[in-house]
């Protein structure tokens, strides 16, 4: 019952005398073999008994122990449901479920009350989000080839930006096709669907928006929400399908490399970013982990003094960290081995706990109006194509160019999760933050020039 999107093929065991064994406990042990995602069966079925009964009582505890057991398990449970139904398994099914799933099931009131509560507030305060984001950001630039990671950041605005232009031109018309306006379509559709999420998307837009117009800010966030949950949802399903495409076209492929490297040292490193194995100790392991959390710090104090989001100050630091050979080669494995931790057990629980917590459901379905999602579709569609053939015209991989293309349509960093874990190449990450974080930072601010000078309604 192994989650294949998340879970690495078991280490042979160790050769050892072994002690005389009951044959019950040989049940037991074969049991203990068959996991649900990361969690041996006996111990998911116990978890599970023990969270029901907790929540049923209303005693479930917001304590962070209790918090990690009921995550792993909702987040896992969902992804394995996932990968097992038919024609979705091909598209992400694991991750979309693990994000509607628990939306709708708070929604409609099917989970308890009490625990939906605790998620909801274990999950805003601590904002663990960041965390997750820091250790793949970190990771997987220190496990870069120094070369190929300055190249591909130069390159990837060339086809974000050819996909972005061409996104607006298709998503304008396709909405006046719909009978919703050529320029109320791209700046009431195709724009937030870019914006780059809520906090950093949604928000700002639908302040400048209602300024410029002289308008409410909350009905004014209320029409662009809906949107902006829905781009993000095709997007999961675009990446989902680009996955599969990479299994029966391998050559179109990177597997989360975004560009070959002729002498070979991109593949090498690509193979030891996804190797589970690894001779250093914990300490180093630590070490490694401590060193991103530092340099998200960082992010947050430049992000204070001059407004640059901690995310994206982030990405530039440690991006300068990789070229100037800051931290040895200990220290970059350390954050490697991190990052694998993160993207094999952190995913799933962090996509269940932003589905209970932050994913309204109503807001969703209120997008399912017939002409929206038609320009939503045709926009995303068409950035995530142009980011295929631009991306092979450059000679990078046309999967992996397309699926950050894709990121720009992305509900900011938890979309970008959610997108790359549907695409099973949170390798990624650091390339997705671009499009996202700055790709739609650029959009929102052009747009609300755009409406201040138009003041479309």
């Amino acid at each position: 019952m192994t989650t294949d999107a998340v879970a690495d093929p078991m280490p042979p065991a160790a050769t050892h005398a072994a002690p005389i064994a009951t044959p019950g406990s040989n049940r037991l042990q074969r049991l203990m073999e068959i996991r649900v995602g990361i969690i041996p069966l006996p111990i998911y079925l116990l978890l599970l008994g023990l969270i029901a009964a907790f929540s049923f009582m209303g005693k479930i505890s917001g304590e962070v122990t209790v918090m990690i057991a009921v995550l792993v398990v909702g987040g896992f449970t969902c992804a394995e449901i996932g990968r097992r139904i038919p024609v979705l398994n091909a598209i992400g099914g694991s991750s979309l479920l693990t994000i509607f799933l628990p939306s709708f099931l708070v929604a409609h009131q099917l989970l308890p009350a009490p625990l939906v509560q605790q998620v909801t507030t274990f999950t805003k305060a601590t904002n663990f989000i960041y965390l997750f984001i820091t250790a793949v950001v970190v990771g997987s630039i220190l496990s870069m080839n120094r070369q190929v990671l300055l190249q591909g950041f130069v390159k990837i605005f060339v086809p974000l930006t050819a996909g972005s232009v061409a996104a607006l031109g298709v998503g304008g018309v396709i909405g006046w096709i719909c009978g919703l306006g050529f320029w109320r379509s791209i700046l009431y559709v195709v724009i937030p669907v870019m914006a780059g999420g809520v906090g950093e998307g949604a928000i700002p837009l639908s302040v400048g928006y209602a300024e410029a117009l002289g308008l409410d800010q909350g009905a004014m966030i209320g029409q662009i929400l809906p949107l902006v949950f829905f781009g993000n949802l095709v997007a999961i399903i675009c990446c989902g399908a680009l996955n599969s495409l990479g299994k029966s076209r391998p050559d179109l492929t990177g597997n989360g490399q975004l560009q070959p490297d002729n002498g070979g040292m991109a593949e090498d490193a690509q193979h030891r970013a996804y190797s589970s194995v690894t001779n250093i100790d914990v300490a180093t392991a630590a070490a490694g982990g401590i060193t991103g959390i530092a340099i998200y710090v960082f992010g947050t104090l430049i992000y204070r003094l001059v407004g640059l989001p901690a995310p994206v100050a982030m990405l530039f630091l440690v991006v300068a960290v990789k070229l100037f050979r800051a931290v040895p080669a200990s220290i970059e494995e350390g954050a490697r081995v991190v990052f694998r931790f993160f993207v094999i057990a952190v995913t799933y629980p962090l996509l269940f706990s932003t589905a209970v917590a932050l994913t309204p459901w109503h807001e969703l379905v209120a997008a399912f109006h017939p002409a929206n999602l038609i320009t939503i579709v045709a926009t995303v569609v068409t950035l995530t194509a142009t980011g295929f053939y631009v991306g092979r015209c450059m000679k990078m991989y046309p999967i992996e160019s397309a699926i950050v293309n894709a990121c720009h349509s992305g509900l900011g960093g938890t979309g970008d999760v959610m997108i790359l874990t549907a695409a099973e190449r949170m390798e990624l990450m650091p390339f997705a933050q671009v499009a996202t974080r700055i790709g739609g930072a650029i959009t929102v601010t052009l747009a609300i020039i755009a409406m201040a000078h138009f003041k479309v309604l």
